[in-house]
């Protein structure tokens, strides 16, 4: 069921769980993550940020919306940190149900002249918008953009972001990082943060770079109002990591003796974050 995120998440904040987004660049992956959803009944993200969407291309977002119409399970595609206006318009041509700008690096009156002008052009056509407020950070130099110094999200600029641009969902900074963290880096979410902005913006809240945080921080922040949480390096890194044992074996080409393992692999990770974000059998919520 191909839902817009503002609609997804209406039902995750309703009922206080998160819905997971996977970042998918694959088919392989794509399986993956759709299989489990539907064995966990969970509802999902399938997000795309602009470089996985320069390598899939245009027409992946095809198969993409035929695996949310072929299924119960309510689906969102996303566009993850669009950073520009272009970007923003080839994802709704492509048939997104959700845009993100990212213009958390502008000044706040900036970021909220650009967050309105895309809201002008995406609402109309039922495509739901997310917005960053402060800044992520950046764990290592591989996949999406972070900042090298994280600026926390402040309450009061929250409120009058949310007030003054309409956005559906809005991403907050509050210590987590994109990527993978070193050994010697221990992530800390200022979770008193969380609390004062969810007490002072009823909108759904995300958290991005929700890979490789202790599990106990990433749990209680849903307990306390988040309701989207980004997920790429894990599923990635789990999945690559069994491609590169099983390709040990030099004579293996075919997809069925390659990438079935790689999947399993993965899906070990989404089942853990499924749970974890208390997203299994909540597809039940959404058909009441």
């Amino acid at each position: 069921m191909l839902m817009n995120m503002a609609d997804l998440l209406a039902v995750a904040n309703k009922h206080n769980f998160a819905v997971p987004a996977f970042n998918v660049s694959s088919s392989m992956i794509l399986k993956g993550v759709m299989h489990t959803c539907e064995e966990m009944q969970a509802p999902v993200i399938i997000a795309i940020h602009p470089d996985e969407l320069e390598f899939v291309e245009d027409s992946f977002v095809k198969s993409v919306i035929d695996e949310a119409n072929k299924t119960t399970v309510p689906v969102c595609i996303h566009l993850d940190h669009g950073a520009k206006f272009e970007q923003i318009l080839r994802a709704i041509r492509d048939g997104f149900t959700s845009v993100m700008i990212d213009a958390s690096s502008l000044p706040l009156e900036e970021n909220i002249a650009i967050t309105k002008k895309v809201i002008e052009v995406a609402h109309p056509l039922g495509v739901s918008v997310e917005a960053e407020l402060g800044t992520i950070g950046t764990a290592d130099d591989y996949g999406e953009a972070g900042s090298k110094k994280i600026i926390y999200t402040e309450v009061d600029d929250a409120v009058k972001f949310v007030k003054e641009t309409g956005v559906d969902c809005l991403a907050i900074a509050i210590g987590t990082a994109h990527g993978l963290y070193p050994k010697d880096r221990i992530p800390e979410l200022k979770l008193d943060r969380l609390k004062e902005i969810k007490a002072n913006v009823s909108i759904p809240l995300v958290l991005h770079g929700g890979s490789g945080n202790p599990d106990k921080e990433i749990g209680e922040s849903v307990k306390l109002g988040v309701n989207k949480i980004n997920i790429s390096s894990d599923i990635k890194d789990a999945f690559y990591q069994e491609c590169r044992k099983v390709l040990e074996d030099k004579g293996l080409r075919e997809p069925m003796a390659i990438y079935p393992k790689c999947i399993d692999a993965m899906n070990e990770v989404v089942r853990h974050k499924i749970n974890l974000f208390d997203d299994a059998d909540k597809v039940k919520y959404y058909y009441e």
